[in-house]
């Protein structure tokens, strides 16, 4: 009931208030990642960044103040952080005695995930094992379907993000969620360049255009999809107002933004995060995205 109470105050206050305050925070507790994806730019194998748990534990102090109250920790690969004796288990925890509804761990699979005590665990998945291992590396599909069988998790979803290379895989990828009784749903992305510059691994609009179509045929058929059809059919174009400080972000080298980096740069009219779609839709009332957000939240 609390959690219901916040969020309804939380949407009267940002939807018919115009307050713009964040209700999630993506926070990277680290670099520091023992892979080299193709389509990744966080990763730092010279000189990574490793927050202190008394630093982390400031900046969810300060998200929280804000407003927010649902944790994403990412890096690089979050399993790998430790501070002493403390690990992500620790960080967890300490989210959860400042007043964080939900924690959320998105890790690229390669560490065992039996002991993460986060309420959702997000599992890094480009496709099945030619395409996964074509981007991160080879041996990197084995062992990644190995920890998830093992994990015996109750909210362990996978992430894909969709690419020039990857994108024959979708269908197949989305299947094999299906029949994965370890795995709960899928969630699908776009990559997003970094830059202005062509980039070979941005997938042309029409190709997307006919992959929304048949991600959204496959919701229609009950396959486990975590996007709404709402959000999707937003992802088309990209030609809508968004939201985005609904999540506030802190990087690995501590920099702060009360909406994502990715604005910074301009490259926005190119964005595959497909949350923008969905938090367009929560703000348009589509109550198929709102019972998908809860569904997701509400731990």
């Amino acid at each position: 009931m609390k959690q219901l109470f916040y969020l309804s105050f939380w949407f009267f206050q940002t939807r018919f208030l115009g307050k713009k305050k964040p209700l999630q925070t993506v926070l990277f507790i680290s670099d520091e990642c023992n892979l080299a994806c193709k389509h990744c730019s966080v990763y730092n194998h010279t000189n990574p960044h490793r927050k202190t748990f008394e630093e982390i534990k400031e900046e969810l102090i300060y998200s929280y103040r804000l407003g927010s109250r649902f944790v994403d920790f990412e890096g690089g690969e979050p399993l790998m952080w430790k501070d002493g004796e403390k690990n992500t288990n620790d960080l967890i925890d300490l989210a959860k005695e400042i007043g964080f509804f939900s924690t959320t761990i998105t890790t690229n699979g390669q560490f065992p995930l039996t002991a993460c005590k986060a309420d959702s665990i997000w599992v890094s998945l480009d496709g099945l094992k030619p395409y996964h291992d074509e981007i991160r590396g080879k041996g990197v599909f084995d062992k990644l379907c190995k920890h998830i069988a093992e994990s015996n998790h109750k909210a362990l979803s996978v992430n894909m993000v969709i690419n020039s290379i990857n994108y024959h895989s979708v269908r197949e990828t989305i299947e094999f969620v299906k029949n994965n009784p370890s795995i709960q749903s899928i969630s699908l992305n776009f990559y997003t360049p970094r830059t202005l510059e062509e980039d070979p691994l941005f997938l042309d609009w029409e190709k997307r255009r006919e992959l929304i179509d048949e991600i959204i045929k496959m919701k229609k058929e009950k396959y486990p999809i975590m996007n709404s059809i709402s959000g999707l059919k937003y992802m088309k174009t990209n030609e809508f107002k968004k939201y985005c400080w609904i999540t506030n972000f802190i990087l690995p080298d501590k920099s702060r933004f009360d909406t994502c980096p990715m604005q910074h740069i301009g490259v926005c009219e190119r964005c595959g995060y497909c949350m923008a779609g969905e938090m367009t839709s929560v703000f348009h009332f589509k109550l198929e995205t709102i019972f998908s957000a809860i569904k997701l939240r509400m731990k």
